[in-house]
C-alpha cells in the first residue's frame, strides 16, 4: 500500500528547533530553555535545465512569527569538475548564477560558507532514476472529511523497478474576476474647490482592473513510496485537493504537477521529519531528539545542521480546467471577499465633525459602485464596497502567465 505523506515543512522546523520535548500530554504552558538557532537547508538539484535554487533559514522557536532568511550566504554546488555558484536573489533564497542540469552518474556536493564564517557541506548525492508522468488530472470527489470538491490525482510507472520513492510539488494559477469593478472612482474634492466638508466626487478609474491571475505554490511537502506494490506504479495518487467554494476554482485554473523521484535516504529524512511532526510524537514518552540530514558543520562538529541536499529526477505536467467542467450549470463559488455594499455618510453628525467617506477613499479603502438611491443601503451619496471587490489587483497581477491557455 502506497505511503502518503502530507505536512507543513515550516511547522515541522518550528518543532525541531526545540532544544528540549516536554514528556506530558496535558495542557500546559511550556517554556523552551537554552534555544540554540539552527541553520535550515532546503536544496534540490534536478535534471531540469534551469536555475536551481537553495533555500536557507534558521530555525525559530515555538512562539516566533516564523523562520528568519539567512542571508549574505556563499553558495556553490559542485560536481563533474564543475562549480556552480549561487547567488541572492531575495533573502535567504539563492539562485545558480547560471542554468545547469544534474547529470546521470555525477557526484554534486553542497557548500555553503554564511556570512560569519562557518562552513557547511553536504554528503555527495547522485542523480535518481527518471520515471515519467503518465498523466495527471481532476476529478470531481468527496473526500475523506465529507467535504466535495475537486482533487488533483497524478499517475506514473517505473518498468525498472528503481524509483519507488515520490515526492510532489505544484504551482496552481488562477483566474480573478473582480465581482464589483467599475470604470468609474471617487476621490476627496481638494478644500479650494470643496462646496462643502468632507465633499466627494466620481471621477474615472484608471487604476483598477477587473481581470488579474495568481500564482501560489504547494506548501507541504507530498510524498509516495511503492516498495509495498508488486510493481512500481504510482496509481491515483491525490497530490492536492481543492474544496468546491474555493474562489481559486471560479473562472480558471491551471495546476503544474512536479514529479520529484527521491533516493531511500532522502524519503526516509522526510518521512521522519513528518513523524516528528506529529501531535502524538511531540509531547510524547518517547523523545524522537534531533533529526540528522546529509548536511554538516565544517567548522563545529558539535552543531546542529537541519535539512536536505538532494539531487533529483524530475518529470512534470501542467492541466487546465474551469468550473464548469465539473461542475456543470452550477452555482460558482463565493468570492474571497463577502462584499457587503454599504453607502457611508460623507461626516460625523457628531462635533467635532470628523470626515468618514473620503477618509476611506484616501486611504484606498473602497471602491465605486454606484450613485445611491436608497437609505436601506446607508445615508451616504454613494454605493461603495471594499477595494478587494473592485480591484483585482489586491490578490493578483494582470499580467498574464506566459502559459496560460484560454479554453
Amino acid at each position: 500500500m502506497m505511503k502518503k505523506l502530507f505536512f507543513d515543512i515550516k511547522i515541522v522546523m518550528a518543532l525541531l528547533s526545540f532544544a528540549t520535548f516536554m514528556a506530558c500530554i496535558e495542557p500546559i504552558d511550556v517554556v523552551f530553555e537554552d534555544f540554540e538557532s539552527a541553520i535550515v537547508v532546503e536544496a534540490t538539484i534536478t535534471d531540469q535545465m534551469e536555475f536551481q535554487r537553495v533555500f536557507l533559514t534558521r530555525s525559530y522557536e515555538f512562539e516566533a512569527d516564523g523562520p528568519s532568511a539567512e542571508s549574505n550566504a556563499n553558495i556553490s554546488v559542485f560536481g563533474g569538475g564543475n562549480t556552480y555558484n549561487f547567488v541572492e536573489s531575495s533573502p535567504g533564497v539563492y539562485r545558480s548564477a547560471q542554468a545547469f542540469a544534474a547529470q546521470s552518474g555525477t557526484a554534486y556536493q553542497l557548500r555553503i560558507q554564511t556570512q560569519d564564517g562557518r562552513n557547511y557541506s553536504s554528503s555527495e548525492m547522485t542523480l535518481s532514476a527518471v520515471t515519467q508522468i503518465d498523466e495527471v488530472r481532476a476529478e470531481r470527489i468527496t473526500n475523506d472529511l465529507g467535504e466535495e470538491g475537486i482533487g488533483i490525482f497524478v499517475d506514473s510507472f517505473d518498468p525498472t523497478g528503481n524509483s519507488m520513492n515520490y515526492r510532489y510539488q505544484y504551482e496552481e494559477s488562477y483566474r480573478i474576476i473582480a465581482p464589483f469593478w467599475t470604470p468609474l472612482d471617487l476621490e476627496k474634492v481638494p478644500p479650494e474647490e470643496a462646496t462643502e466638508l468632507c465633499e466627494v466626487r466620481v471621477i474615472p478609474d484608471v487604476t483598477s482592473e477587473q481581470i488579474c491571475y495568481r500564482t501560489d505554490f504547494s506548501q507541504a511537502i507530498i510524498q509516495t513510496n511503492t516498495s509495498d506494490l508488486d510493481e512500481d506504479r504510482v496509481s491515483n495518487f491525490m497530490v492536492r485537493f481543492i474544496n468546491r467554494n474555493n474562489y481559486i476554482i471560479s473562472h480558471r485554473y491551471s495546476i503544474l504537477v512536479r514529479q520529484f523521484v527521491q533516493s531511500n535516504e532522502s524519503f526516509n529524512y522526510y518521512e521522519t521529519l513528518n513523524e516528528f511532526s506529529g501531535n502524538d510524537s511531540f509531547f510524547s514518552q518517547t523523545q524522537p531528539g534531533f533529526l540528522e540530514g546529509n548536511l554538516s558543520s565544517d567548522t563545529n562538529e558539535e552543531e546542529k545542521v537541519l535539512g536536505y541536499f538532494d539531487v533529483s529526477s524530475v518529470k512534470e505536467q501542467r492541466i487546465f480546467f474551469n468550473y464548469e467542467d465539473l461542475f456543470p450549470n452550477e452555482e460558482l463559488p463565493p468570492y474571497i471577499d463577502p462584499c457587503q455594499l454599504g453607502a457611508p455618510p460623507l461626516r460625523t453628525p457628531s462635533v467635532p465633525t470628523r470626515c468618514v467617506l473620503s477618509t476611506q477613499v484616501e486611504e484606498n479603502l473602497v471602491g465605486y459602485i454606484d450613485v445611491n438611491e436608497s437609505a436601506a443601503i446607508g445615508p451616504g451619496p454613494f454605493i461603495i464596497v471594499n477595494k478587494i471587490c473592485g480591484d483585482c489587483q489586491e490578490i493578483g497581477s494582470v499580467d498574464v502567465p506566459e502559459f496560460w491557455i484560454e479554453e
